[in-house]
């Protein structure tokens, strides 16, 4: 064995590892979603602290807000050009929708085989309550200046311009979202196959080439790095006192942390949770 290239003292490379976990998006007082404010500060110390080589992101989303999707998608590519670490970016359950944004932000994208990967697209969804109100023998009364102000009213019946209009800004949105997929997985997807809302599992992701690999976490930093890394688990601070404080015990909290954990479950529950 040449002595010259066998250092015993030779440091180990610095591998720093963030988790976003969670509905993207302002989920309340009681569901902290991932937003931009609180994701910030822990992507800015991963790629900074101890100087890392690679910063591996851990995703496990449904999706949620297409606009702190993109912010956050946004923040990891600023941090990565301006420290020069390169990104990759892990699958665990769920990485669908704005979560498979998230994913996007990677040099590399892993994902298990049986990860739910994709659902590049957009929906809105509500209700509709015109005919409940008439039978129990409710009016509804709004009063607005403007218009549209009413747009879209649960308890009124669906106007042919209202959906239009929504449709509108639904495409708009999607062809960002596209552009942006279009982007980052240039040459390696056919964006009519792939760009249409549908999930697929992660083998079927790998044939698409929406990712990269199926192996796994560790298999690919030995393969890259040799086993001479350590990896740095990054984490935010909770504060105790913020927590003791905003904890409350009204029945109005427990309806309202209810109807956060509904809103929250039904992101999940389109990709079999």
């Amino acid at each position: 064995m040449s002595l010259s290239r066998f250092n015993p003292f030779k440091k180990k490379t610095n591998i720093n590892v963030v988790s976003l976990r969670g509905v993207i998006g302002d989920m309340g007082r009681f569901s902290k979603g991932l937003t931009i404010e609180n994701t910030a500060p822990i992507l800015e110390k991963a790629f900074s602290s101890k100087k890392p080589k690679l910063v591996v992101i851990q995703i496990n989303s449904p999706g949620g807000s297409p606009v702190q999707s993109e912010l956050i998608y946004n923040k990891i590519r600023a941090l990565a050009e301006k420290n020069n670490v390169k990104v990759l970016t892990v699958a665990e359950d769920v990485a669908a929708s704005g979560g498979y944004m998230l994913m996007c932000s990677g040099d590399e994208l892993l994902a298990n085989k049986s990860s739910i990967v994709g659902s590049i697209g957009v929906i809105s969804a509500s209700f509709g309550f015109k005919d409940l109100i008439e039978k129990i023998g409710v009016q509804r009364r709004v009063f607005t200046a403007g218009e549209n102000k009413s747009f879209l009213d649960p308890f009124q019946e669906v106007k042919e311009k209202d959906v239009e209009k929504l449709i509108k800004v639904q495409k708009s949105i999607f062809e960002n979202f596209k552009a942006l997929v279009e982007k980052n997985r240039k040459g390696k997807i056919d964006p009519n196959q792939v760009c249409n809302g549908e999930f697929w599992t992660g083998d079927q992701a790998l044939e698409l080439g929406l990712i990269d690999s199926n192996e796994t976490l560790t298999s690919y930093l030995n393969k890259n790095f040799g086993k001479k890394y350590t990896l740095r688990p990054i984490e935010s601070k909770k504060s105790f006192l913020k927590g003791l404080f905003s904890a409350k015990g009204s029945a109005y909290d427990g309806v309202t942390g209810l109807l956060e954990t509904l809103y929250e479950e039904a992101f999940w529950s389109r990709y079999g949770r």
